[in-house]
């Protein structure tokens, strides 16, 4: 039932988002309009794999009625249930994403190379009231992870083009990387997969530390969104003395 609840309240979150964050909430920079065109080609393949979601994720997040026929999908029928993939454990699985930065892909084993801690924080949509005062309150803290030799990387299945905007509306003092098709999502145990929806990035955060070894997972960060931040700063502490 606890797993049920957090459930609904992940999808209610992104319903309250509407149509702000597709439909022209802020307008991406110049800068990175320019930049985000020009990649349009190298993530066409990661385009292709979004649209074969049986069901529009915009249609869901743009519709008051989306909550509603989510759960009713799942109270109306025992077996269809979220399904996650298992959280792993040791060696961070390796990766390469389009960032919102408009410079390209980041990669792991890159983030790895700069010897900081890695905070990496799966979210389930930009513009989202849940996803939008995390990511303010990792901004807000942002000086004090620097000073544990930290880095902020956020993941959703949100489009390149989508995570710019985000980045950019909220002056974030990090970057967001575009997991289309959830791949990524699925190998940290963070895919949220919903019978007729598709796969969203479930609210998850882990701590890598420079060597690449996952050092702590938070996994029921849904029902905490608000004091998130303070937790991860807390570990890190924890984990670096």
């Amino acid at each position: 039932m606890a797993h049920f609840a957090r459930l609904l309240l992940l999808l209610l979150g992104l319903i309250i988002s509407t149509t702000r964050g597709y439909f022209g909430h802020t307008a991406v920079s110049p800068r990175k309009s320019l930049a985000l065109s020009e990649r349009g080609r190298a993530g066409s393949v990661r385009s292709q794999a979004a649209a074969a979601v049986p069901f529009s994720r915009r249609s869901l997040l743009s519709s008051g009625a989306g909550a509603g026929l989510v759960a009713a999908s799942l109270v109306a029928r025992p077996g269809a249930s979220a399904a996650a993939s298992a959280v792993p454990t040791g060696k961070a699985p390796a990766f390469e994403l389009e960032n919102s930065k408009g410079q390209g892909t980041t990669s792991l084993n890159q983030l790895l190379a700069t010897k900081k801690w890695t905070v990496l924080y799966f979210y389930p949509g930009a513009f989202t009231s849940g996803c939008t005062l995390e990511a303010r309150n990792f901004s807000r803290d942002y000086e004090e992870y620097k000073k544990l030799n930290a880095q902020i990387v956020g993941v959703s299945v949100d489009s390149v083009e989508k995570n710019a905007q985000f980045c950019d509306a909220e002056n974030l003092e990090f970057y967001m990387l575009s997991d289309l098709g959830g791949q990524v999502s699925k190998m940290y145990g963070s895919a949220l997969s919903v019978p007729g929806f598709g796969t969203f990035s479930n609210r998850q955060t882990y701590l890598i530390n420079p060597e690449g070894v996952i050092k702590y997972v938070f996994t029921d960060v849904e029902s905490h969104v608000a004091r998130h931040s303070t937790e991860v700063l807390e570990k890190l502490r924890e984990l670096e003395n």
